[in-house]
């Protein structure tokens, strides 16, 4: 790796009525981004068209929509050379996922990262496809894991750190713009646990989480950039729309704790 340092962006942004909107507002973030020398932008989870099961409109499942829409934030990113984990619907023959998109600089698809772990409440409509993969920017291996997974499940972000990411990407959908509570200050003890839960993931692992939530009236938590040593570096004020913009010190993401998992520790019963 040349560089010490990987420019990334975390798009906190809101939920629009439709997805032509939507995808005129990833057209603007990712100029935004590109005029900041940004390497990657991640956008919060099912961006397009809209994660089901919660307090706002989403469009009828149309496939034919989701590939025209990949094609135009695939084009998106080949324009302004920045690459993107964009967080959509997407279908295969076991069904409907929710998916995270990873396009290049150059606009090529690199694939897609599942939501595997799915909650009680979104099981109706999404399937998981077993699968986990890393990818590349610059150089540089990152994982994705996906809201629920990532809170939950510190596997999903384990199993990226042991295969040397250096940072994991978290698209989450965590609040309402409807009901909720309102918080203050991040980390707050009073707060729900996603944040502390964001802090864990990056310590026990020692490397960088990447949490993108959309911007809400009532967000449980903030999009935020925690350190290897669980240091919360930067975060976007809540219910903000903003670009977060921060550059990543790869010599800090050594991945210590992950490569020190031993699973010969933890026999079978």
């Amino acid at each position: 790796m040349a560089d010490s340092a990987l420019r990334i962006g975390l798009a906190a942004v809101r939920n629009a009525p439709s997805v032509a909107e939507r995808l005129e507002t990833v057209d603007r973030v990712l100029k935004d981004a590109a005029a900041q020398e940004v390497a990657v932008v991640c956008f919060p989870e099912t961006y397009i068209p809209g994660l089901r099961g919660f307090d706002f409109p989403v469009p009828a499942h149309d496939q034919r929509r989701q590939q025209e829409a990949l094609e135009a934030i695939r084009a998106a990113a080949q324009n302004h050379r920045v690459a993107t984990v964009v967080g959509m619907e997407w279908e295969s023959d076991a069904g409907l996922h929710n998916v995270a998109f990873v396009i290049s600089r150059a606009g090529e698809v690199v694939g897609y990262q599942t939501k595997n772990q799915i909650p009680l409440e979104e099981e109706p409509f999404y399937v998981p496809d077993g699968r986990r993969r890393l990818f590349e920017v610059d150089g540089v291996p990152f994982g994705i894991t996906i809201c629920h997974e990532g809170w939950r499940y510190p596997e999903s972000v384990r199993w990226a750190a042991t295969r040397g990411a250096r940072l994991v990407f978290h698209p989450q959908l965590t609040g309402s713009d409807r009901t909720g509570i309102t918080i203050d200050r991040w980390g707050d003890p009073d707060s729900p646990y996603y944040e502390k839960a964001m802090v864990a993931r990056s310590v026990e692992n020692t490397i960088y989480f990447a949490s993108v939530n959309y911007a809400m009236r009532y967000q449980d938590s903030a999009t935020s950039v925690i350190g290897p040593e669980g240091d919360c570096l930067a975060y976007v004020p809540y219910g903000r729309e903003q670009l977060l913009v921060y550059d990543v010190d790869l010599s800090r993401a050594t991945g210590l704790c992950a490569r020190r998992f031993n699973p010969a520790f933890y026999p079978p019963a």
